[in-house]
């Protein structure tokens, strides 16, 4: 996959964008910049996996701005159980 993403600083550890892969997309939310945010955003507003794959990274993987995200899918549609807790950071 080529574009703005491809290039994200957040995939210093990567050989190439494939956002089939959950660890390069937890990635991504926890690391990428506003542009990867905005862009990420853009897919899953045409993407309804992308966006059930996004809430489902939020509630198994502790990334940074959860609540964010989870507020983002709920915007595109996507059911959100806020009642649910969220993993929490580990610090390291």
């Amino acid at each position: 996959m080529s574009g703005p993403l491809a290039a994200s600083r957040a995939l210093w550890n990567r050989g190439r964008l494939d956002l089939t892969s959950d660890e390069i997309l937890a990635q991504l939310l926890d690391r990428g910049d506003l542009g990867d945010w905005r862009e990420l955003f853009a897919l899953a507003s045409r993407d309804g996996e992308l966006r059930r794959r996004i809430v489902a990274i939020v509630r198994r993987v502790p990334i940074g701005f959860p609540g964010f995200w989870l507020a983002a899918m709920a915007s595109l549609g996507e059911e959100i159980d806020w009642s649910e807790p969220l993993p929490e950071e580990t610090g390291i």
